[in-house]
């Protein structure tokens, strides 16, 4: 069998339904290949400055560099002990429910209308909230494959130094107008 240019001779062979490809008088075994998706903590991380390019109108008041990697490791601290709420529905409930915590908002979350409400929500209720920039760290944090736009962090006495230094960074961040 000949092989088309650009092409490796294995492919252009026949196959067998086994993966076995029969090619002359030899035998070649193809090892099947699976595609594997890039993992996020081996993935090359775009820059702080990078992922404020994705930023939507409404993501203030933004976190600092500094404050996002420590409402990061306090997000993990929270997800080990199973102290967070996850995702829009859920953090609307407990909010509605009175239950109290840092929020945490993913700036880059499109289309707006999916949780434009929540900010509002915090500020009836004077809850601290602060935007980051990216929603799929925000989820990698929170022990999740996907892409999270709204967690909420709970207050508990593992990680309660961490916390307390989150809280008071992010009450004083300046209030959007």
């Amino acid at each position: 069998m000949e092989s088309v240019a650009g092409s490796s001779p294995v492919r252009s062979a026949r196959t067998r339904g086994s993966g076995a490809v029969v090619r002359g008088t030899c035998l070649v075994i193809m090892a099947r290949e699976k595609r594997l998706e890039p993992d996020p903590e081996v993935a090359p991380e775009r820059s702080y400055q990078e992922l404020l390019g994705n930023l939507n109108p409404i993501a203030r008041p933004l976190a600092s560099r500094k404050l996002t990697r420590r409402l990061y490791k306090c997000i993990k601290k929270a997800a080990k002990q199973k102290q967070i709420r996850r995702g829009v529905k859920e953090v609307q409930k407990f909010i509605n429910k009175g239950e109290r915590g840092i929020i945490v908002l993913a700036g880059d979350t499109l289309p707006i209308e999916v949780y434009c409400h929540i900010p509002i929500m915090c500020e009836d209720r004077s809850l601290p909230y602060a935007y980051i920039p990216s929603k799929s760290d925000l989820g990698a944090a929170g022990g999740s494959k996907r892409p999270t736009c709204v967690i909420m962090i709970k207050p508990h006495e593992e990680y309660q130094e961490a916390y307390e230094e989150c809280l008071e960074e992010v009450g004083s961040l300046p209030v959007p107008l």
